[in-house]
């Protein structure tokens, strides 16, 4: 599996849907040998094989190597503008866990890369309480940190915005037990009411399949569910089974030194002072901003002002 070397923060944006998302099964379509005469009929032999092969490359090869994701687990004192200068572009730290516990290391970090110029989310680690409840919290503890303006020369890394996550993982270390799919649609939905957009949601491709298509789901959950963009767990190889979503918008292919994916300098396990860090590949959705708004910037934009409660005061 070929894939880049981390891009610069300058290079880290998407690319427009139909420009970087060329289905496998379409690429068949060009192999046959008249096929590739009707098509490139002046296009030499060599240039038509390196076409082909670019066709045959994997997802992920067109996608940057930009997100590394942080918890109070992680003991060491981030070296931001480290990362910053070999490619990463944001931060999604662990902001809530339970029972509505709030991550200690999240505002004194969010502070720090925000003054590194990086953008910043958000996830919380949910488990089997009352899901507004644990949307509520994560909002107030998001919503009551304010960065200080960040210092990135782009404009758009300015906005004071949170990318928000929701961590859907199997919880085996903290109390209260496994959020179910029910609860994981009430939490988004809660999320969706208060800020107007859809939260991410966070978990391996093996639990994804799991939970969404056993028990206690249904095509409505699964409906409901695929508004949220993907952010999705593989150290193994490219995840390829991420229904009912088409594909996976941010891809986390090592955690806690543990990638099975090589070559290794096109995934790397370490970055900066991080020795076994949690990194990410995001390739972009389009048509989730607009049809103008692509590339890694507009997720990080989600605007913490908005937030408020039915009742239109912030709880």
């Amino acid at each position: 599996m070929l894939c880049p070397v981390p891009f610069s923060v300058g290079e880290a944006v998407g690319f427009p849907r139909d420009a970087s998302c060329v289905p496998c099964n379409l690429a068949s379509d060009f192999v046959a040998e008249p096929n590739q005469r009707a098509i490139f009929p002046r296009m030499k032999p060599g240039l038509t094989r390196i076409f082909l092969a670019f066709l045959f490359l994997p997802l992920c090869a067109f996608a940057s190597n930009s997100v590394v994701n942080m918890s109070h687990y992680d003991l060491v004192r981030a070296d931001f503008v480290g990362m910053k200068n070999e490619g990463v572009v944001g931060v999604i730290h662990e902001a809530t866990f339970p029972r509505l516990q709030r991550d200690w290391r999240y505002f004194e970090r969010q502070t720090a890369a925000s003054q590194a110029g990086l953008l910043w989310g958000a996830y919380h680690f949910g488990n089997g309480t009352d899901p507004i409840s644990q949307a509520d919290h994560f909002l107030a503890v998001v919503g009551s940190s304010h960065p200080p303006a960040s210092k990135a020369d782009d404009p758009e890394k300015r906005r004071a915005g949170v990318l928000l996550v929701l961590d859907f993982e199997k919880n085996g270390h903290y109390p209260g037990g496994s959020m179910s799919v029910a609860q994981a649609v009430a939490f988004v939905e809660r999320i969706k009411e208060r800020t107007g957009k859809y939260p991410g949601i966070y978990a391996s491709e093996y639990r994804l399949r799991q939970m969404l298509y056993g028990p206690g789901s249904s095509a409505a959950h699964r409906d409901l569910l695929s508004n949220c963009w993907l952010w999705i767990a593989n150290y193994q190889s490219e995840p390829r089974y991420t229904s009912p979503w088409q594909r996976w918008d941010l891809w986390q292919y090592t955690g806690d030194g543990k990638c099975g994916l090589r070559p290794r300098s096109a995934f790397p396990t370490r970055v900066a002072n991080l020795g076994r860090a949690e990194r990410n590949i995001f390739r972009g959705k389009g048509d989730m901003i607009g049809p103008r708004r692509t590339g890694i910037v507009p997720y990080f934009c989600y605007l913490i002002d908005c937030i408020k409660s039915t009742h239109g005061r912030s709880r």
